[in-house]
Parts: C-alpha cells; structure tokens; sequence
C-alpha cells in the first residue's frame, strides 16, 4: 500500500517540538509517512521516533545568519524537499516568514499557523498538544473531553549513572528559557531559590542532579558549594531523558527540559508565572503545576509572542522553596503509596482564588474545582 505524505515543518524549540509530535503521530496512525524539518537543538530527539524521517536545516543560518549564510541555508532546504509532493504541508508557525519560507514546498493540503483563521490557530488557553491535533486532523471545533496523550520515543539510547543512586534522585532545571530567536528570562524561577531547594534537599541526604543544555553555564557558580550531580551541556537530549527516567523527580519552570521531562518516568514539578500551566504543563499522572501570581492583573503577560516588559516578575518569586518541597513531598508519598497521581495545579497559601484540579487516570479525564 502507498503511504501518504505528511511533511512538518517545526524548527527547533524542545517544548513546542514535543507537543507537536501528538499530532504527527496522530497522522502516521491514519498512513501517512512523516518527515520533519528541524534544527540542530531537537534533530537527535526526533531522530529517536523510528516513524520520523528527519531533513535537518541551519535554523541559526535562516533565522539569524548574514545574507549569504541564510542564502545557503534557504536553498539546502528546498533541495531537500523538491522532488517530493506532499498529501500535507504544516507549517506550524505564525510568522510569516516561515510561511515564504516553504512556499516552494508542493502539497496538495498547506496548513500554516494564522490568526485570521480560528481553524488554523492555537486558541488561548486551549493546550498546545491538542490544538495542533485538531488543526492536523481537522477536527470539528467542538466538545472533547480527553487530552492527547504525549508520545514517547520509541528508540532511545540508554543512560549509565556515573555513581550510585543515593535515597532520592531530584533533577533541577535553573536554566533554560533560550533558543534560536532569544530569551525569555521572566519564565525563570529565581536562581537562588533553586539554590535553597538544592540545599533543602541535600539535607535529607538525597542527591540533587543539575539538568541544562551547553548555554546553561552560568548557573554552575551559584551552586557550586553544594555537592550536586552535574549534568549541564554533557548529554543530547535523548540522554537526558534516559537520564530523567532514573530520577524520582523533576523540577523546572516552564522551559524545553520540563517538556521533555513530561516524557520520562518520573514526578514532574512545574513552575509557571507570566504563561498559562493549563497550556503548558504536561498531562500526565504525577504531574503538578505551581501557579504563582493567580488573581495578579498583570498575568498571564506572555501573549504567544512577547512577554510584557517587566523589570520583576513577582509572580514567580511568590512560589517559595517550602512550596516546592511541600508538593513534591506529596507526589513522591502518594508515588511511594501507590495512590493514583493526579495532574494538578495549586497555588500559593494566601492566594483567594479557586484551586482546579484536572486528574487523569485510566485514559479518563475529569474536571473539578474547589475553594481554598
């Protein structure tokens, strides 16, 4: 049988990558091919999904070369995809660069990212994951009570601890927050509450594993007199997920390693201030977000494209160490007991505001709210 074609043309943030794949996958079940256009920062990853054909492209070059290195980098591009026609084309951005960018492409279906159209846009507050479903899928714009399940590689390499695991494996993710287009810093949880966490943690006696790419440096000084487990920049991506797959937990704001912590096997924190935890924090048993800054006028203040020019983001700063601990205390105890671990959102004591409770559990989802 002659497969269909579907080509995906999403270049190189960790996070919007991995809530992409849902759909690909989606798209593959129902017999199509799946190639991918992507970037240095997430082709070992995706290579990792056996059904993904991967065409790697100078995202740097395109996005922030000079003329000539954008020039090459363009033209290598549709050299890759020129003797190929396509059942679908998706390219899954708003910017209308991009969508230049693979007009060259044929296909008989082009999808693109637009605002214009509420068919072919992420609606707000609406998770990513299920937004690029129904806009792949076509699907009808309606009631669907059931989230798309994140995809897992199927292919992964494997990871060897360099020592034994002490009582508890805590991964920490200081970093982050930086791609090929800039940085986002206000969607940092301030570095020396990390440090007090860290600090917190060790005095039990757990270990305590810095998780972060090469640009991620910078964190090392600020927490080098505490003996943590060092894995900045020394692993691609699939290791670190094999790496998170042996932790008891993860902690991390909302950046590409939280996403790709949401694939592994262990408890997941999430910390969330200027974006929406409803949107970006992964669905899965285990799972919590914090929420800091419910109920301030001035957030969520990320928009899908900026954030708003602030000076001192509050809202993360209101999420306490204690918090962090608190909660993550309580998924590793209801872990430990075998008790259903529920996808959650709380957040800080002293915030008048409802507390809403998402669970899921045996592929079922549920939605209720309570006062605090």
């Amino acid at each position: 049988m002659v497969r269909k074609r579907a080509l995906i043309v999403k270049f190189g943030q960790i996070g919007d990558v991995i809530m992409a794949v849902p759909a690909a996958a989606a798209l593959y079940a129902r017999g199509y091919e799946i190639e991918w256009i992507c970037g240095k920062a997430v082709r070992s990853l995706l290579e990792c999904y056996s059904w993904v054909r991967v065409i790697p492209v100078d995202d740097a070059a395109i996005l922030r070369g000079r003329l000539l290195e954008r020039a090459k980098a363009i033209v290598a591009l549709w050299a890759s995809t020129a003797s190929t026609r396509y059942d679908i084309s998706a390219t899954l951005y708003y910017d209308r660069r991009f969508h230049l960018l693979t007009l060259p492409i044929r296909a008989r279906r082009r999808v693109v990212l637009s605002r214009q159209s509420r068919a072919h846009a992420l609606l707000a507050g609406r998770r990513h994951p299920d937004e690029y479903m129904r806009i792949l899928l076509q699907y009808e714009d309606s009631c669907r009570d059931e989230s798309s399940a994140l995809v897992r590689p199927d292919q992964l390499p494997g990871f060897c601890w360099p020592d034994a695991k002490r009582s508890k494996r805590i991964a920490i993710v200081p970093g982050g927050t930086k791609n090929v287009v800039g940085e986002q810093v206000l969607r940092r949880w301030p570095i020396e509450n990390y440090e007090r966490l860290a600090g917190r943690l060790l005095e039990r006696g757990w270990e305590v594993v810095l998780i972060g790419g090469s640009d991620d440096a910078w964190i090392r000084p600020h927490l080098q007199h505490l003996p943590v487990t060092d894995l900045i920049g020394r692993y691609s991506l699939p290791e670190v997920l094999c790496a998170l797959d042996d932790c008891d937990a993860v902690v991390s704001h909302d950046t590409g390693p939280l996403h790709l912590a949401g694939l592994s096997k262990a408890a997941l924190i999430g910390l969330f201030g200027p974006t929406d935890p409803a949107v970006f924090q992964p669905r899965r048993p285990f799972s919590t977000a914090i929420l800091g800054g419910h109920g301030f006028a001035c957030r969520p203040c990320y928009d899908g494209r900026n954030f708003a020019p602030c000076r001192f983001n509050g809202c993360m700063h209101q999420v306490s160490p204690e918090l962090v601990l608190r909660e993550l205390d309580r998924l590793l105890n209801d872990r430990d007991h075998g008790k259903t671990g529920e996808w959650r959102i709380v957040v800080p004591e002293g915030n008048e505001v409802p507390l809403h409770t998402i669970s899921i559990a045996d592929s079922s989802r549920t939605i209720s709210s309570r006062e605090e």
